[in-house]
């Protein structure tokens, strides 16, 4: 959390900047109290200088990290829709006073159900199934217990938190990594250890600078032949041609890729035919209901500020992530 912010004190209403998405966010319960303006990549620049509130509904654009650095004042407050903040932050949001905060608690437990269901459809060997039903041919085989396996998770706020506690339900042994070693919690300098054990390797990590790339080449060949790797943490955390040259040589078993390093996946990448890849198009966190979820989430933050009461989901700009978890 951070100190109370004050809102405007003149007699005029709050502008409210909303860089759209459709559907457009459900801001009802601010009618009234906030002048709410709505810009696109085109208009963003423009309208930054008006605005007190940015509300980055379109939380796939990076317009906001190309229009920041432009001149005139900047809104006190910026809410991104979204877990990551990568796609607005830049060095002069970074520098400056404004307070960011992120959609954390929205996406935790549906990440988590999503990752538990790509493990027992690996395990199972659902996608062969399927298959097999299409073409209509009756072939028995031996699928894989999950209990008693190991699963290493890299990130430990609360998404790869709510995805250790949802892969120890079904029985499997859990350790979670994270940037810093404390209770619960490895180091990054027992990941390689850690991943050479493992069967499930499950990336759900911030992307910063000291993560881009990590799961590389030297990485992928650590892991057992029988292992699998799941990414639901942002696309440049992989080396696309690492894993890829990793399933193509059986280096490892399989592989579950919802987020990739440009989005969306053409039609021409090479991605969609790699054997044992399960592509999936950013969805993991995305259940029923989401989008309204998100909005009444920012309304809660908004009347917060408003009063101004002190945020959560404050994001550390330095560390691209909200920090003490």
């Amino acid at each position: 959390m951070t100190a109370p912010m004050s809102p405007p004190t003149t007699e005029n209403k709050p502008t409210l900047l909303v860089l759209d998405a459709e559907p457009a966010p459900r801001l009802g319960r601010l009618s009234g109290r906030a002048l709410i303006e709505h810009a696109d990549e085109s208009t963003l620049a423009s309208l930054l200088p008006a605005a007190d509130v940015l509300l980055v509904w379109d939380f796939t654009s990076h317009a906001v990290r190309r229009a920041w650095p432009g001149e005139g004042p900047r809104p006190r407050w910026v809410h991104t829709a979204s877990a990551g903040v990568d796609h607005l932050m830049c060095p002069e949001l970074a520098a400056s006073d404004t307070v960011v905060t992120n959609a954390r608690g929205v996406f935790d437990q549906p990440i988590a159900e999503y990752v538990a269901a790509l493990v027992l459809a690996m395990a199972k060997d659902l996608p062969r199934t399927w298959e097999l039903q299409r073409a209509r041919e009756w072939r028995h085989r031996e699928s894989q217990r999950v209990a008693g396996t190991r699963a290493c998770v890299v990130g430990s706020g609360p998404i790869g938190r709510a995805i250790e506690q949802t892969l120890k339900a079904l029985g499997i042994k859990t350790a979670l990594v994270g940037r810093t070693a404390r209770a619960g919690v490895h180091g990054p300098d027992e990941l390689d250890r850690l991943m050479a054990r493992a069967d499930w390797v499950v990336s759900a990590a911030p992307l910063t600078d000291e993560t881009v790339g990590m799961f590389n080449a030297h990485r992928f060949g650590l892991m057992q032949p029988s292992a699998r790797f799941i990414n639901v943490g942002r696309g440049q955390l992989v080396d696309e041609d690492a894993l890829a040259d990793a399933l193509s040589k059986h280096w490892i078993a399989g592989a579950a890729l919802d987020v990739f390093d440009h989005e969306p996946l053409t039609a021409e990448s090479p991605l969609w035919e790699l054997p044992g890849l399960i592509v999936s198009p950013h969805m993991s966190g995305d259940t029923i209901g989401w989008r309204d979820e998100l909005g009444a989430q920012f309304v809660e933050l908004y009347e917060l500020w408003e009063a101004g009461e002190p945020l959560p989901n404050v994001v550390d700009k330095r560390r691209g992530y909200v920090p003490g978890h």
